[in-house]
């Protein structure tokens, strides 16, 4: 005859390893998704400088089109001075 207690453990172990696997398989995709946030943080930091980058280069050349610019009005006005 099977005890109560029998069954209890019949019942009761497989629930709880199911548990246990259910609960380390959701940790495990909660490392893994976290990891790909890193990266994308990591990628999102190196575009920002990129773009910080690019944003110092527009500023470099819009003064330097401005200087040509005011050399080349310069020059016109001494010409048209002749």
């Amino acid at each position: 005859m099977v005890t109560n207690e029998q069954i209890y453990f019949v019942i009761g172990l497989p629930m709880l390893f199911n548990a246990t696997l259910i609960g380390l398989l959701i940790a495990l995709n909660n490392a893994k998704f976290a990891a790909v946030g890193e990266q994308f943080k990591a990628l999102e930091a190196k575009l920002n400088a990129i773009n910080s980058r690019l944003d110092h280069m527009q500023e470099m050349w819009r003064s330097e089109l401005r200087r040509v610019e005011e050399i080349i009005d310069a020059r016109l006005k001494h010409l048209e001075q002749r």
